[in-house]
């Protein structure tokens, strides 16, 4: 009997480990997958023009050179206005355009999760209707506010239109819904007004889905390259900037753009790891129980 049962419980650990070697090699298979354009796009930035210029293109590298990375750098260096100058850019709209996002979704998030007023309803759904349009949709629109407003070719016109971004409202109102409403009662029982029982108790708790958030939006707006809102050359973007070197010559600066799009592509992912633990960490250890 006593060996009956221990076959029995090998067969389970065999069955289980197996089980688990499926299931590990087909994540690792699906992670290969979407890792893919990364990594295809960094062995690019390594070939050189007649690599380039092959076709079907090859995932191998014959002859790996920096050429391209020292290209890239040589043409900017040559630009009329400094590459930093470009960066500098990037990061300050992307930076303050996360932080005021993230503020102003959470803050408008609150009440329409822990509150009730008329026309509630209403405008949530005017929010998630607004979820079904690509940014394409806005741009004459965008423009003529931005132009009415005189922001077209300031950082105004980078930083505002994504304050309002719908996607971090709705996922921050559907997390502070979560909240149980005895920490918020007791909070206004102990003589807390609204802001501070954001600031202190709803804001806090919500830390899996600011970082969620702030992926999100940083992500967009390090990608964000708008033409009909910038023409100064001193107020261009990173991505911007790019495009006009390898745009300039399509075939002779394929490879420098090929290093460009590798390096446009580091920060997001820099941010999207560090960001992704906490998140996790969060959501494992400071959750809502």
């Amino acid at each position: 009997m006593f060996r009956i049962q221990k076959k029995k419980a090998g067969a389970k650990a065999r069955r289980s480990l197996g089980g688990n070697i499926i299931i590990f090699g087909i994540i690792a298979l699906l992670g290969v997958f979407s890792a893919f354009p990364f990594i295809f796009a960094l062995i690019t930035s390594f070939k050189p023009i007649n690599e380039l210029l092959q076709f079907p293109p090859r995932l191998i590298v014959r002859r790996p050179t920096f050429d391209n990375y020292e290209s890239l750098f040589q043409i900017a260096s040559n630009m009329w206005v400094p590459l930093t100058r470009y960066i500098f850019n990037t990061v300050i709209v992307a930076v303050l355009g996360t932080v005021f996002h993230v503020l102003f979704a959470s803050m408008a998030a609150y009440p329409l999760a822990k509150h009730k007023f008329p026309g509630k309803k209403a405008l949530f759904s005017i929010i998630v209707m607004a979820l079904m349009f690509v940014p394409q949709v806005t741009f004459i629109p965008q423009f003529i506010l931005m132009a009415n407003l005189k922001l077209v070719n300031t950082y105004g016109a980078l930083i505002l239109p994504w304050i309002g971004a719908s996607l971090g409202l709705f996922l921050m109102k559907q997390f502070i819904e979560q909240l149980p409403d005895a920490i918020l009662e007791a909070s206004r029982i102990d003589g807390a007004n609204e802001f501070r029982t954001f600031f202190q108790i709803v804001l806090p708790n919500c830390i899996p889905a600011v970082m969620t958030v702030v992926i999100f939006q940083f992500v967009n707006l390090w990608n964000y390259a708008p033409k009909e809102l910038i023409y100064s050359e001193s107020l261009k973007v990173f991505k911007m900037a790019l495009e006009q070197i390898a745009a300039s010559d399509p075939i002779a600066r394929m490879g420098a753009g090929a290093a460009a799009s590798v390096i446009l592509m580091i920060p997001p992912i820099i941010i999207f790891v560090l960001l992704q633990r906490k998140v996790v960490e969060t959501m494992t250890f400071a959750g809502i129980k």
